[in-house]
C-alpha cells in the first residue's frame, strides 16, 4: 500500500504574497497593481513599504493572511485604497479619511500652493482671517495653517460627519486650537456679515450631475455624491460662492476656487457678471489644465 504524499502548502512569505497579489490585481484591471498590493500589505503588517523588501522572506501567519485577503476583496470591488486603509497623504500630511469625505487629490495641492503664494506675497503682516468652505477632511485648511500658523482660520462643511474627520485630523496635527470648525451650507452659518475675511477658499463640487455615473467606479460608488455634484451644468456651487463671497470679504480680499478643467471661460464670465471683483487670474495644475481661479474683491 502506497503512502499518500501529503500536499505541502506553499509558504506565504511577504515576497510571495506580493507577487501573487500583483498578478491577481493586474488580471482584474486594478490600477497600479504592485503599488496597491504593497500599500495594503504594509498597512496590515504595520510596516513601511520599503520594509516589505527588507523582510521579504518573512512568512505571514493565518490571521495576517485572512486580514489581507479581506482587503484584497474590497479592492477588487473597486473600493479606493484610501478608504480601505483609512488614510491618504496630501501635501506631505497623512490624513484620516472615510466615505464621509472626498479623497484629497494631487490637483488640489495647486489650490494650496496658490493660497500660500497669496499669503507669502502679502505686504500686510497682520494676521489674516481665512475661511475654507466645504472642508471635508480638512486637507486644504490644515496644509495652509501648518505653513502659516499665525493667521486666524475657519472651516465649514455641510456634513457633520465630514467635520468629525476634519477635527480628528486637526487634533492629531495639534492644530485644533488654530482652526474654528462649524457646520452649515456655504455662507448660511455666518449670520453677521460684518465679520469679514481676507481670504475665502473652496474646492466645491463642480462635476455635471449627468456625468457622475460615467466616472470611475472608485468615485461614483464610494465617494460622497454631495462632494461631487455641481448641478446640471457643474457650475451651481461655484456660482453660489462667487455670488455671495464678496459680502464676506474685506476690500481687496481674495477668493480662491478649484474648478473643473473645462470651466475657465464659464467661471470667468460668472465672476465678471457680479461686478464685485477685479480681473480674475487662473492657474494650471500639474497636467497643464486650468484648475484654480483667484479673484480680488474690488
Amino acid at each position: 500500500m502506497r503512502n499518500r504524499q501529503k500536499q505541502i502548502e506553499p509558504e506565504w512569505t511577504i515576497i510571495n504574497i506580493l507577487q501573487w497579489t500583483t498578478s491577481y490585481f493586474k488580471a482584474n484591471g486594478i490600477d497600479s497593481p504592485r503599488a496597491t498590493a504593497e500599500i495594503l500589505l504594509a498597512h496590515i503588517l504595520g510596516l513601511k513599504r520599503i520594509d516589505l523588501y527588507l523582510k521579504h522572506d518573512q512568512p505571514l501567519n493565518i490571521k495576517e493572511r485572512n486580514l489581507f485577503k479581506s482587503l484584497i476583496k474590497r479592492r477588487i470591488k473597486k473600493e479606493p485604497v484610501a478608504y480601505i486603509i483609512g488614510s491618504k497623504e496630501f501635501y506631505s500630511i497623512e490624513l484620516e479619511v472615510s466615505k464621509d469625505v472626498l479623497i484629497p487629490r494631487p490637483e488640489t495641492e495647486c489650490l494650496v500652493e496658490e493660497s500660500l503664494s497669496v499669503l507669502s506675497g502679502s505686504k500686510d503682516f497682520a494676521p489674516k482671517k481665512i475661511l475654507e468652505l466645504g472642508t471635508g477632511s480638512g486637507a486644504i485648511i490644515l496644509a495652509i495653517s501648518i505653513q502659516h500658523p499665525d493667521n486666524l482660520y475657519f472651516a465649514s462643511d455641510i456634513s457633520i460627519n465630514a467635520l468629525a474627520i476634519a477635527l480628528k485630523n486637526s487634533n492629531r496635527l495639534e492644530l485644533d486650537k488654530k482652526i474654528n470648525f462649524f457646520c452649515g451650507s456655504w455662507f448660511s452659518p455666518i449670520k453677521e456679515k460684518k465679520y469679514l475675511f481676507d481670504i475665502i477658499i473652496s474646492n466645491p463640487p463642480y462635476i455635471k450631475r449627468t456625468e457622475i455615473k460615467a466616472l470611475q467606479p472608485e468615485i461614483n460608488r464610494f465617494e460622497p455624491i454631495i462632494a461631487l455634484d455641481g448641478g446640471e451644468d457643474g457650475l451651481g456651487c461655484l456660482k453660489h460662492i462667487v455670488k455671495h463671497a464678496y459680502q464676506f470679504l474685506n476690500k481687496g480680499g481674495k477668493l480662491l476656487l478649484e474648478i473643473g478643467c473645462d470651466q475657465k471661460k464659464a467661471v470667468d464670465e460668472i465672476i465678471k457678471m457680479t461686478g464685485k471683483y477685479e480681473q480674475a487670474y487662473f492657474r494650471k495644475d500639474y497636467s497643464g489644465l486650468d484648475r484654480v481661479v483667484c479673484a480680488n474683491k474690488i
